[in-house]
């Protein structure tokens, strides 16, 4: 059965690299389009205030990333907070990528602040606590996930019915699920490493050295985006 699913786009990749790696609608239908499962994606810019008419336009919704914070006051902020609370109402399934896993987490009274910690980019290893529900693999659960990550934000409070899935010293909440309709995720399962080191080149200003250094080395090591793509994909097909 072909899965209608709605991506609510909160930004455009940067110009400059867009001619190398695409934007977002492109990088999405990719990373879905490699999983094999019968999918209808229609994106919606949500930047700039384009928005379902209602929850039951589509199956299922995703959230795209964003240069942005939940926290700034941009106009199409409120209304995208207004549209995942009414997802939130009908118990439509969700999966929020980086700003849309803080989207989720401020639209149902948790807090999102700018971390302390700093930066996180290149590749991040979290411990594993929990599979999404749905998800059914074979063998030993695995101990730790690995996604490239590009974040200052974080969540720093938990909206109430939340389990945390992942986590780290670094990033306490990195995977949250909310009851059995919303899934968070911190990092991103659509990024290339190249699109990663590109970005985090284009940054450099913005990075401290000793980051930039350390996120461009991590580049080296495994990730796990396909397996949290089945992943994101098996939550979403779960009734």
């Amino acid at each position: 059965m072909t899965v209608k699913m709605g991506i609510l786009q909160c930004d455009d990749v940067r110009q400059d690299l867009q001619a190398d790696h695409g934007n977002y609608p492109a990088m999405f239908t990719q990373l879905l389009r490699d999983t094999g499962d019968a999918l209808e994606l229609v994106f919606y810019r949500a930047l700039d205030g384009e928005l379902p008419q209602h929850a039951d336009e589509c199956d299922v919704y995703m959230t795209t990333g964003s240069r942005h914070s939940v926290n700034d006051d941009l106009p199409w902020i409120p209304p995208l907070l207004a549209f995942v609370r009414e997802l939130h109402a009908r118990r439509k399934k969700l999966v929020g990528i980086c700003f849309g896993h803080q989207l989720i987490a401020k639209a149902l009274g948790g807090e999102v602040i700018q971390a302390p910690q700093g930066w996180g980019v290149g590749v991040a290893t979290h411990a594993l606590h929990a599979l999404p529900a749905g998800v059914q693999e074979s063998g030993e659960r695995p101990a730790e996930l690995s996604l490239l990550v590009s974040h200052q934000d974080q969540v720093v409070r938990l909206p109430e019915d939340t389990a945390v899935l992942a986590g780290s010293d670094f990033c306490p909440y990195s995977m949250l699920q909310v009851g059995e309709h919303f899934l968070g995720i911190q990092g991103h399962p659509e990024f290339s490493k190249a699109y990663s080191r590109d970005l985090m080149l284009a940054r450099k200003a913005l990075l401290p050295a000793n980051v930039l250094d350390t996120g461009l080395t991590s580049l080296a090591l495994p990730i796990d985006s396909e397996r949290v793509t089945r992943w994101m994909l098996d939550f979403l097909r779960a009734s």
